[in-house]
């Protein structure tokens, strides 16, 4: 297999990923306060940093030719985080955020409340039933091996859906065949919808586990650009044979003090009050991360 050569230009340095990853949080909360329905806001904010290091830094993908046989894939697993998705794209140049802000959740919307390839541009693969998502994205990465193919296959995984079955079995299938060009990265926030994670699933030793299927790991804090960015660097060549976990620790609502760790704000909506108390908390963060 050749090199991964899919030149994507200069690349942005931790500190403006940081930058970024203000930028999406903020529309988010935009975002959220300005639509009626609910929006899955915690996950959206323990997830982040990631979807900004992947978009803006990890994945070699040009928003201009989304053809190119050697653009990297993404599966976004936990699909219901799809609205902090689309912002990352429109961030990286896929479209425009005002685009997302005027149809999201909307009825033939190409910006639902879960990801479509049929109705989005980008997106590579219709997700939301949560358990599937490293599944197909294990197919993804074989059939390229299968081509000859040397991109890389990202696939974000919330830590609660790694409680179902499908999951292990995809882990197996990887490791199997050797799939070196496939990542998952774990959103680890420790929160399910109700309840936290531990008290309905037993994880721990989560690491362990993942070492135990024979998988590459590495261990990161999901709020540390500079470790993010470590972890992409350290990724092993698309054309070895074992695949790479990036188990990110992170904080479900992070960045906005009332919602971190709180499990009412699985998903909700945000009034004009809450939203100037949210942007105002945002604001406050800024520039103390990892000082």
């Amino acid at each position: 297999m050749g090199t991964h050569t899919l030149d994507i230009g200069e690349r942005p340095s931790v500190a403006e990923l940081e930058e970024l990853a203000f930028e999406l949080r903020t529309k988010l909360l935009q975002l959220c306060g300005t639509y009626e329905g609910a929006v899955h806001i915690g996950g959206d904010l323990s997830a982040a940093d990631i979807f900004t290091a992947l978009y803006s830094y990890g994945m070699r993908v040009d928003p201009g030719d989304l053809a190119n046989p050697e653009r990297d894939r993404f599966v976004l697993s936990k699909g219901h985080a799809a609205v902090c998705m689309y912002i990352a794209m429109a961030i990286r140049g896929f479209f425009s955020y005002e685009g997302i802000v005027e149809t999201y959740g909307q009825l033939d919307s190409a910006y639902g409340m879960h990801p479509c390839k049929v109705q989005l541009p980008g997106v590579e693969c219709s997700t939301g039933s949560l358990g599937h998502g490293l599944p197909l994205a294990v197919g993804m990465a074989l059939g390229a091996r299968y081509r000859g193919e040397d991109h890389r296959v990202f696939c974000l995984v919330g830590d609660g859906e790694t409680g179902e079955g499908s999951v292990w079995e995809a882990v197996m299938a990887a490791r199997s065949n050797g799939l070196g060009n496939l990542v998952a990265v774990i959103d680890r926030n420790r929160q399910l919808m109700t309840s936290f994670a531990e008290e309905r699933v037993v994880f721990e030793p989560y690491p362990d586990k993942w070492r135990a299927f024979g998988w590459n790991v590495i261990e990161v804090d999901g709020h540390d650009m500079g470790e993010l960015v470590a972890a992409i660097d350290a990724l092993p060549d698309p054309g070895s044979d074992r695949p790479t976990v990036i188990i990110a620790d992170t904080i479900k609502g992070k960045g906005v003090d009332f919602m971190e760790r709180n499990l009412a704000w699985h998903a909700g909506s945000l009034g004009a009050a809450d939203l100037e108390r949210a942007l105002e908390a945002l604001e406050s963060t800024r520039g103390k991360e990892n000082a």
